[in-house]
């Protein structure tokens, strides 16, 4: 039973995704000859029966007669209803038999290979499948083979063993990657094979093939994207030449964005700027150009790429566009709370469309009545927001206990994140949040509680990690388990410029003052923030580098002031910047 519910489940998947990328390849002309103006007694008989036999559950004896009368007439309709019916009786072996013996007596017809490649796949007979598409794609004219090689992954993809997947279609396509036409996109089908199944430097050098056979192709370079961040020794210098040239918009902000995760901002900015100039109605560059430079303290230049978007966007019903106006709006209203001008923070949130999320739009309204002095009414915006999903509730329980902790009332959030743990015990984001909670009201016994068994139900939770040996270093307490702890914490996500912050903190608590001014420096160029910059000056002032010191913590303070590692730090070394 389970054979045949598996042989069945991969059909239908199979089915979806492959004819609908091979349609146009499917309705050659050659598959159809003409029927015959009307069926002489006996035939129209047999296929009366052989459908009976059908409806009356004997579907053995149904698809026998209507094969036969297939092969008889040599009719397309007729081969195709064969093997519906073997399909319908779950029989993969014969709804085979009956699409090859469609091919052998229409050898120019092409649906005939879809089904053969499509049964072949789901009967897990990979190898036999791979010679399939091998005949499928000579027999399809050449200006039509390379939508259907860029098929071939999707139509792959559900096969279990991915190693064997990649090597039998690298086989089918090596006259494809002969032919000036198809080469690029036969390599890039290759490399996505390659990297589905993990042998990543079989993968880039596909990319790299595909790049050099044609490089105006797409393919090649949005598979560098994919894998940049495995050989961006490789693959960013190739990609950075393609931007020079006439690569496409969507093109370009991909890369941006693979510049980003890789960290490489400076880079990113750079082809932001490039991506607005070739592209002025281009929103999305806009966006993120914005976004970024807002992330970067860079407010004056950020707020002008966030009009623009906005101005851009101003008419627009894209869902996606309609978040994005929400993204700028919300840092267009930081920025100007960050220069004291209240009104103009609060004009940009009237802008904001009217299916805008609202717990993000109360949460920005909290924030500046809290910094109003507005706090019971800014805790009374957060608490009225309305939620209609398990998944809006916990996102207002860790709003509202945010807005908690960092105004002095850490008893109730504490309260309330227990309450919220009752209904999601297992929930990551809440036992996180707890563990905050506990260590700002000194439970630190319960913290480690809660972020050790984070740790054990989410080994790859890197903030768990992270949050118990930030907590260790800032107390200067086990310091040599605090640094492994914020290690694996960066073997998880080695990018992340706070768990950088903990690093460079650790560092800075064992003595290694020149290492941590290196790791805090890289941090802050990363992600410019109130905390890190505390961290960062704090060690530049134990080092004797004062003046430094002093600049980088009135940076803070205009990113943040009420930060409370900030303000701690400036008390405690009575620094008054």
């Amino acid at each position: 039973m389970m054979t045949c519910m598996k042989f069945w489940f991969r059909l239908a998947v199979l089915s979806s995704c492959f004819a609908g990328a091979w349609a146009q390849s499917a309705t050659s002309s050659a598959d159809t000859p003409k029927k015959p103006s009307a069926l002489d007694a006996v035939l129209f008989y047999q296929i009366l029966l052989g459908e009976l036999n059908v409806r009356e559950g004997s579907a053995g004896s149904g698809f026998s007669i209507m094969l036969d009368a297939a092969r008889k007439t040599r009719d397309p309709a007729l081969f195709q209803r064969a093997v519906d019916i073997a399909l319908q009786a779950r029989s993969g072996e014969a709804a085979l038999q009956a699409a090859q013996t469609w091919k052998k007596e229409l050898p120019q017809a092409l649906e005939p290979n879809r089904y053969i490649l499509q049964i072949l796949l789901a009967l897990n007979r990979i190898e036999e499948a791979g010679h399939a598409l091998t005949s499928s794609l000579n027999e399809l004219p050449l200006s039509e083979q390379t939508a259907a090689i860029i098929s071939v992954p999707g139509v792959f993809g559900r096969v279990q063993d991915k190693i064997l997947a990649a090597t039998v279609v690298e086989k089918a396509l090596q006259k494809a990657l002969t032919q000036p036409q198809t080469t690029a996109s036969a390599w890039t089908t290759i490399g996505r094979m390659r990297r589905d199944a993990g042998q990543i430097p079989q993968a880039v050098e596909a990319a790299v093939k595909g790049h050099g056979a044609d490089p105006q192709a797409q393919g090649p370079l949005v598979l560098s994207l994919s894998l940049i961040s495995n050989a961006s020794s490789t693959l960013k210098p190739m990609l950075d030449a393609a931007m020079k040239k006439e690569a496409s918009a969507p093109l370009r902000l991909g890369y941006v964005r693979s510049l980003i995760g890789l960290q490489l901002i400076p880079d990113a900015l750079a082809q932001l700027s490039l991506l607005n100039n070739k592209f002025p109605d281009f929103a999305d560059g806009w966006l993120v150009h914005g976004l970024l430079l807002f992330e970067n303290n860079r407010s004056l230049d950020a707020t002008k790429s966030l009009e623009t978007y906005i101005q851009l966007t101003a008419q627009s019903k894209d869902t996606e566009q309609l978040v994005g106006r929400v993204e700028a709006l919300v840092a267009l209203s930081k920025m100007a709370q960050r220069q004291g001008q209240i009104e103009k923070a609060k004009f940009w949130l009237t802008q904001m469309p009217a299916n805008a999320d609202p717990l993000k739009l109360a949460s920005r309204q909290a924030d500046l009545l809290t910094q109003q002095g507005q706090l019971e009414q800014a805790r009374m915006t957060l608490a009225q927001v309305k939620t209609n999903t398990a998944e809006q509730a916990l996102k207002k329980n860790l709003a509202q206990s945010l807005w908690l902790r960092e105004n002095g009332l850490a008893p109730e959030a504490y309260l309330l994140v227990k309450n919220a743990l009752t209904t999601s015990p297992n929930n990551a984001e809440l036992q996180i949040e707890l563990a905050l909670i506990c260590e700002k009201l000194k439970k630190y016994e319960e913290m480690e509680t809660l972020l050790r068994q984070l740790m054990l139900s989410n080994p790859k939770e890197p903030h768990a990690f992270n949050a118990l040996g930030y907590s260790l270093a800032d107390r200067n307490l086990r310091l040599d388990e605090a640094r492994q702890l914020i290690n694996k914490a960066v073997e998880l996500s080695p990018q992340d410029p706070f768990i950088q912050d903990s690093l460079g903190w650790v560092a800075f608590r064992q003595g290694e003052h020149l290492q941590a001014l290196q790791i805090l420096r890289a941090a802050y160029k990363i992600r410019p923030d109130a905390e890190i910059a505390a961290h960062l000056g704090e060690v530049l002032w134990t080092i004797g580098q004062t003046q430094e010191a002093t600049a980088i913590w009135r940076e803070g303070l205009q990113l943040k002031a009420d930060n409370e590692t900030l303000q701690e730090t400036l008390k405690r070394l009575k620094i008054k910047p």
